[in-house]
């Protein structure tokens, strides 16, 4: 068993805050915990995707592992696309194109894991 590093976190709901995603109108990130808590793997944060909403063609230089948490949205992943909702779960590999639409009039939210470190985003096109 490996030696654990870190000290455990609570962190409240009414303390995570939620800022615009710049790469996508409709889009929000609330970083739920991360290096700054002391996880010493992975950065978790939670998503909301108002209705109508899109997030352009892009890829990130690590994975995603996804978690929806409500409403019913399109994830294009490569050249497939996937209507999701709630208790559905994805895995997006590091530098593979994928993109989100809202097209219902619900938004949507997920939660989105990450390694920590640098997570290079370039929009396709």
């Amino acid at each position: 068993m490996s030696e654990q590093s870190s000290t455990p976190v609570l962190k409240r709901s009414d303390a995570i805050d939620y800022e615009p995603v710049d790469a996508a109108d409709g889009l929000s990130k609330g970083v739920l915990l991360d290096e700054s808590d002391g996880t010493p793997t992975f950065a978790m944060r939670r998503f909301t995707l108002d209705p109508g909403a899109e997030v352009p063609k892009h890829t990130n230089a690590v994975e995603h592992e996804q978690y929806v948490l409500s409403g019913e949205y399109v994830v294009g992943i490569d050249e497939t696309e996937h209507t999701v909702s709630a208790g559905d779960s994805l895995l997006i590999p590091a530098g593979t194109v994928h993109w989100y639409r809202n097209e219902s009039d619900e938004p949507g939210a997920f939660i989105c894991a990450v390694p920590n470190g640098d997570d290079t985003i370039e929009l396709a096109d």
